[in-house]
């Protein structure tokens, strides 16, 4: 832990409860409401009722502070209203509506997605404590879990998301919690969740995923044992590349002690940008649909392509994660990789030929967006240690929007044919 910063993990010696499916604790009438399905929740849950002075959309509230409702009876913290505390109107909107999505009790935005990891991990980890972390996870995870984590007195131990005999080789005595993607960066692959889950929970280990790739349309982590689920907001939930922001859903007491967290580290989302992603996750079930969509489209015109050595995307049966991912997931995503004949320079030549993808990091947006995961996500990491994980110098990965599929896959391969 941070010096001088008290723990506000709850003690190994508390039992461990079970995960409630419930939503988010309702504060009005709307979130009280129960909506089965999440094309309705994404439009309807947390949303105030009455409306606010009618207003159709959530106001914005451009304010810092609160004054309290009764000034002759304040009840301290917890009547606090104040912007770094996450708990203005706009993020209790976002933050009810997130909680519905993934079938939880509560749900925390932040400021970006590595503080909704950093904080996490920060919260539920204790100098001594041991991680256990599935190999290939996202660069900047990589490095924080093997880098500053370990500057606070934690290890961490890495295994193969698809070989449950390499968790339970992995454990150590001081191994507190389970870390893993529900679809890795960049070489979508599909771990054994469920067994995973169900390991941690017969262990005594917390369980935390990164749905980041997924979003809740095609997947719910909750519903099949996880603890803990982490986004980048940035990404699917928001959909339009226009904020960065992340989030934390799961048990309330595990929400509650990871806000306190973030409170003394200052990581907090601003009213407009909890508006900005209050707005976009509305959108969500239509945008994902369509993505997996294009996404498997894409995919199979690239698997027939003589100009391709191999597609990675667990709708393609010939992807070693696909008979998991069609069992669990309602969509496979809108996420590929794949690799060029000819290598690096093959691949670099084909992003400067594509008309409709931007060459740019993220995911997740309405536009394709394409990169070299050599060269971004992955950098930081040695070619060695890169190559190891499987990311070759000419892997394209490619984040498909909601255009024509035609019209992408018209375009990619001309791009490839040079």
């Amino acid at each position: 832990m941070l010096p001088g910063f008290t723990s506000t993990r709850p003690t190994r010696a508390e039992p461990r409860r079970e995960l409630t499916r419930a939503p988010a604790r309702p504060t009005n009438a709307r979130m009280a409401k129960s909506f089965r399905r999440i094309e309705t929740q994404a439009i309807h849950a947390g949303e105030p009722e009455p409306r606010i002075h009618g207003a159709v959309a959530m106001p914005i509230f451009q304010s810092a502070t609160f004054e309290y409702a009764d000034a002759g009876n304040v009840r301290g913290h917890d009547d606090l209203r104040y912007i770094r505390l996450n708990n203005t109107p706009n993020h209790a909107a976002v933050q009810a509506k997130l909680a519905a999505l993934e079938g939880a009790e509560a749900a925390l935005v932040t400021a970006s997605g590595m503080a909704a990891i950093t904080t996490t991990l920060l919260t539920l980890l204790r100098p001594g404590d041991r991680l256990l972390a599935q190999r290939g996870l996202y660069g900047g995870t990589h490095g924080f879990v093997t880098g500053e984590l370990a500057s606070f007195g934690v290890e961490v131990d890495f295994f193969d998301g698809g070989d449950i005999a390499s968790l339970a080789a992995a454990v150590r005595p001081k191994t507190r919690a389970v870390y893993v993607e529900t679809i890795t960066n960049p070489l979508v692959e599909v771990a054994d969740l469920p067994a995973i889950a169900a390991f941690a929970r017969e262990h005594g280990l917390t369980s935390i995923i990164d749905n980041t790739f997924a979003s809740p349309f095609n997947f719910r982590p909750l519903a099949h044992g996880f603890d803990v689920v982490l986004h980048s907001a940035t990404k699917y939930l928001n959909g339009h590349s226009d904020l960065v922001a992340g989030a934390v859903v799961g048990a309330r007491d595990t929400v509650d002690a990871v806000t306190r967290t973030l409170n003394h580290l200052g990581g907090c989302l601003n009213p407009e940008t909890c508006a900005l992603l209050h707005r976009g996750m509305k959108t969500l079930a239509l945008r994902v649909a369509a993505q997996n969509a294009n996404a498997l489209a894409l995919a199979l015109a690239l698997s027939k392509s003589p100009a391709v050595e191999r597609v990675l995307y667990p709708g393609l049966a010939s992807h070693a994660g696909h008979a998991r991912a069609k069992e669990l997931f309602r969509g496979f995503g809108g996420m590929l990789s794949f690799e060029p004949k000819g290598g690096l320079p093959a691949a670099e030549a084909a992003l400067r030929r594509l008309r409709i993808p931007l060459v740019a990091p993220s995911l997740g947006g309405v536009e394709t967006l394409v990169i070299l995961p050599s060269k971004s996500s992955h950098a930081g990491l040695a070619p060695d240690e890169r190559r190891a994980m499987g990311i070759g110098d000419a892997l394209v990965r490619v984040s498909v929007g909601i255009e024509a599929a035609e019209e992408l896959i018209e375009d990619f391969e001309q791009a490839l044919a040079g």
